[in-house]
């Protein structure tokens, strides 16, 4: 099928392209397969869509409304598709094709323009942290899942290896912060996170009203999944002249609402706050490195 893929996911995927990449190119030929494979008709490409994947609005044999993800293997599709079948459509989208394995997800549609961010910034992180919570199951026995420990190995490394003398100091508090967390035992047994929480990720849904989408699932403490919601909205934290107190009220009470060890929560968004600066840094988006910075010099 002819279509053009969204420019923000053209972009994303550029900042991290790798030597021989060619997902975007053999796209076309995915969708059309698995469209064929599922017996579905396609309305259109959602836009502007998220960074990670091409999101189609697609209907079944049956008229039934549904949605076509297809990401490219770096972004571990079936690590996602292992997690919404565990989840089985408690506080996440249902998964539709549970038995295929082509690399792509048939969805239930949710209202992709509304997601909890549209509610006033209390509500919304009412709503968001309920789903959230929803989330945190014990992971199936035998599971694949990256756990916390490595996937911030692999981002330890990757900030040891791009920082430079104006951001080190940040370095060098966010490693260190992820060493004292990893090394004194959670208070809880380890549960299945999301990985990558945030308000524009919990979208309205029909049977439930708020329903969360786009895992990229990791096995750890709670901690660890809270701490991207804490710094939602970072626009408006830097842009309010009392935006570190606002910071802190937050850590106290999603931490308290959650049952989160607060120093933990802490801990847990410096270490992504930086890493996630340092990222943006990395791939060329000064703009967005400076926010994330300076949020987490207020921790």
């Amino acid at each position: 099928m002819a279509f053009e893929p969204p420019r923000r996911l053209v972009t994303a995927l550029g900042e991290t392209a790798q030597d021989g990449d060619d997902w975007l190119a053999k796209l076309p030929g995915a969708v059309e397969q698995a469209v064929a494979l599922r017996e579905l008709t396609v309305e259109r490409v959602h836009v502007p869509g998220g960074r990670s994947g091409l999101v189609l609005m697609v209907r079944r044999a049956d008229g039934t409304p549904a949605v076509l993800k297809l990401v490219p293997p770096r972004s571990r599709p079936e690590s996602e598709r292992a997690a919404l079948a565990h989840w089985g459509g408690l506080g996440a989208a249902r998964l539709l094709d549970p038995e295929c394995a082509d690399g792509a997800l048939l969805l239930e549609r949710l209202h992709r323009d509304v997601s909890v961010r549209s509610l006033p910034e209390a509500k919304a992180l009412l709503e968001a942290a309920g789903t959230l919570r929803r989330l945190w199951v014990e992971p199936p026995a035998g599971h694949r899942f990256e756990t916390v420990a490595e996937r911030t190995g692999r981002q330890a490394e990757a900030m040891r290896a791009s920082r430079d003398a104006e951001v080190a100091p940040l370095v060098d508090a966010a490693l260190a912060a992820r060493e004292e967390l990893l090394a004194a035992a959670a208070p809880m047994e380890p549960r299945l996170l999301h990985g990558t929480f945030r308000q524009s990720k919990v979208l309205a849904g029909d049977r439930v009203p708020w329903l969360a989408v786009g895992p990229d699932p990791v096995v750890g403490e709670t901690a660890f999944d809270l701490a991207r919601l804490v710094r939602d909205r970072v626009e408006d934290l830097i842009a309010s002249p009392s935006g570190a107190s606002i910071t802190r009220r937050r850590v106290k009470k999603l931490a308290e609402s959650l049952e989160v060890d607060q120093e933990r929560l802490r801990g847990w968004t410096l270490f992504r706050a930086v890493e996630s600066g340092v990222r943006a840094l990395r791939v060329g988006r000064p703009q967005d490195a400076e926010l994330l910075l300076e949020f987490a010099g207020w921790l």
